[in-house]
């Protein structure tokens, strides 16, 4: 049995050598596809850079967003590739094997390890969460996690309440690292292409897998170093933030009852309304997000355009 990892980029030249240099020290990664959604730095050449056997590097003419480019790697990898490790450029695994991640994987369906700073501390808040529910989603669109973290709800949702040092089961590992069985991936057909260009399409595979009767299973002895939002800080935040609450009401529209979506987008206006007024000089950003929700509200579903494309790792 072996690994294939799949690695979508978009400007990650910094980031990707270090990446690609952990993998191929591991003995059970046979085949790595780097994706790259278009970069407009020098993000290619920096991966062929590292050329070792097993590794395949595609240049994109074309943005296709963190799902799609997901989707696009998976295809390339060898059949015989019975785990998917999924990594964000700017990850680096700091462990000698992914044996303890490949045992979970294979009882379970699904695996993550441990996310950790440049400390090697645990990255509190990231490394799990569980799935999304229509109070966490509306607690954090209204910023009531903003004013008053330690709440019920958001400890639950950050999963501030668990041990990262201790085994177990997580609902939603972030997308910068998680393992899935071949076989698991093929019946949930992928990733969802619509969350575009980037946000909510791995809590949605996440959402859709344990639906199936599938769970995820953590292991701390596989630590991954991970910087995070390397590609989406670097976009303009009036487009960050239209791209974000696009695709939380694209999550809840496909998760959630009518009534509980519109409700939800109330949400979203009364919290960007609120920001608007806060926040000086953000007016016009949140007055287009309140135009968003209005819509979505009353079409009882997302009325989206499709955005520019932009980042597509977190």
């Amino acid at each position: 049995m072996s690994v294939a990892a799949v690695i979508v980029t978009y400007n990650s030249a910094d980031e990707i050598g270090p990446c690609l240099t952990s993998l191929a020290s591991l003995p059970e990664v046979r085949q790595t596809v780097v994706i790259d959604n278009a970069s407009q730095d020098h993000t290619v050449v920096a991966a062929r850079a590292h050329a070792f056997d097993g590794l395949q590097v595609v240049a994109n003419v074309d943005n296709k967003g963190f799902a799609g480019g997901v989707n696009q790697g998976v295809a390339q990898t060898d059949a015989s590739g019975r785990y998917l490790l999924i990594l964000n450029p700017d990850t680096q695994i700091l462990s000698r094997s992914l044996k303890p991640m490949e045992t979970l994987c294979e009882q379970y369906g699904l695996a993550c390890g441990l996310l950790v700073d440049d400390q090697e501390n645990p990255q509190e808040g990231f490394w799990a969460r569980r799935l999304p529910t229509p109070a966490s989603l509306l607690f954090e669109v209204l910023g009531v996690n903003r004013l008053w973290p330690k709440n019920r709800i958001n400890r639950q949702f950050r999963c501030l309440d668990l041990d990262p040092g201790k085994h177990g089961f997580v609902e939603q590992p972030p997308g910068a690292c998680l393992m899935v069985r071949r076989d698991v991936w093929e019946l949930l057909g992928g990733m969802d292409e619509r969350f575009y260009p980037v946000w909510f399409e791995d809590a949605d595979f996440c959402r859709r897998a344990f639906d199936s009767g599938f769970r995820i299973a953590y292991s701390p002895d596989v630590k991954v170093r991970h910087r995070g939002g390397h590609s989406v800080l670097r976009l303009g935040e009036s487009l960050r933030n239209r791209l974000w609450y696009g695709s939380l009401l694209r999550y809840s529209a496909k998760h959630f009852s009518r009534v509980t979506f519109r409700v939800l987008c109330v949400g979203v206006m009364a919290g960007a309304a609120f920001r608007a007024v806060a926040i000086r000089g953000t007016t016009g950003m949140y007055a287009e997000i309140i135009r968003m929700a209005a819509a979505s509200f009353f079409r009882g579903n997302v009325a989206l355009t499709r955005q520019p494309a932009a980042g597509a790792s977190r």
